[in-house]
């Protein structure tokens, strides 16, 4: 690319500033910098919070990051401030369970299109989250199985997925209360599990922390752990494992 760039002002078929520009790793726009280059580095464009922000930060920010990408992704996004974004962005889509606003290019190919990500949830209180987290590795290209309300209440339940689980590449567990379900799923499976604590529980739950130390103190081997109600975290992590999962065996 900087070749290229760098024949073009040879060839004066463009100016020293919009070469710069063309360079640049990031956008300013005042009250934000876009990462442009974090795609390059990491294989993934820059992802907004949208929580804190105004929908008009929100609007400049996705306008610049779809300019240079096929997918577009806002999390922590309320509905009144999502629409008024969609007002001005009308391709995108909210997903109003997860709190997610995004846009993808749907003539773009799938980026990991062998096997899939299992999100396991163990109650219908923890879905917010749990869709965060498969929204989340969709949009950044991979496909999702949803298993959802299997907590560890009635494992029978759990049990009638194992097989479903046990072929996905890499499982996101979702759970609050004492957040037992990850070391459950973690005993039956020879993948990776990423274990997400959520808030949702009585008073000892202290908001999510004890389900944060059980999975921490989890005996089952393979559960990594990522911050209470951090379905995003999970997600994304998530695509990185399945990714490098198919780049081994493309090798």
């Amino acid at each position: 690319m900087l070749e290229e760039i760098l024949k073009e002002v040879q060839e004066g078929s463009i100016t020293i500033e919009q070469a710069k520009e063309k360079l640049a790793t990031f956008e300013n726009l005042g009250f934000a910098k876009v990462d442009h280059h974090r795609k390059k580095r990491q294989g993934i464009p820059e992802v907004v919070f949208g929580e804190g922000k105004t929908a008009e930060q929100i609007i400049s920010i996705a306008k610049a990051l779809r300019e240079k990408n096929n997918q577009v992704l806002v999390t922590r996004i309320s509905k009144d401030k999502a629409e008024l974004v969609k007002a001005v962005l009308p391709q995108f889509t909210y997903a109003e369970v997860a709190q997610i606003l995004y846009w993808k290019d749907e003539k773009a190919p799938l980026r990991n299109n062998e096997g899939y990500i299992a999100v396991v949830a163990a109650g219908t209180s923890d879905l917010r989250v749990a869709e965060e987290a498969a929204i989340t590795a969709e949009v950044l290209g991979s496909k999702v199985h949803r298993i959802y309300d299997v907590g560890v209440a009635g494992i029978h339940r759990l049990l009638s997925h194992a097989e479903e689980i046990q072929n996905a590449t890499v499982s996101v567990v979702v759970a609050g209360m004492e957040g037992a379900l990850p070391s459950v799923v973690g005993g039956l499976v020879s993948h990776p599990v990423i274990a997400v604590p959520t808030s949702i529980g009585y008073g000892a739950n202290f908001q999510g922390l004890s389900a944060l130390l059980t999975m921490l103190n989890s005996c089952a081997s393979g559960i990594s752990v990522v911050n209470i109600d951090n379905g995003f975290g999970g997600g994304y992590n998530a695509v990185l494992i399945h990714q490098l999962a198919q780049k081994e065996k493309s090798e």
